[in-house]
């Protein structure tokens, strides 16, 4: 699948103050570039009440990702009490 980040998701990046997270998130980006269908992604969960969008847990962080076609678009990285009032 192809990737694409938006702009809201590389500033979410910068806040973040655990650096711990970043080798999981590139790891969970990398399996995002290689999977084929969306059940290869560990921890992805579709988002109630909307078609293209889904989240993947990472420890107290989510990411919240939109899925068209064959494209994943990471859209915001937020800890998860805030995640759901922002996104999507």
């Amino acid at each position: 699948m192809n990737v694409r980040f938006e702009s809201r998701f590389e500033k979410d990046l910068k806040l973040v103050k655990d650096r711990n997270l970043l080798p999981r998130l590139k790891q969970v980006i990398l399996s995002c570039k290689q999977a084929e269908s969306l059940g290869e992604i560990n921890n992805l969960k579709k988002m109630q009440g909307y078609d293209s969008f889904y989240r993947v847990r990472l420890g107290d962080y989510r990411i919240g990702i939109e899925v068209l076609d064959n494209e994943v678009i990471f859209v915001r990285f937020l800890h998860r009490k805030d995640i759901y009032k922002f996104f999507p």
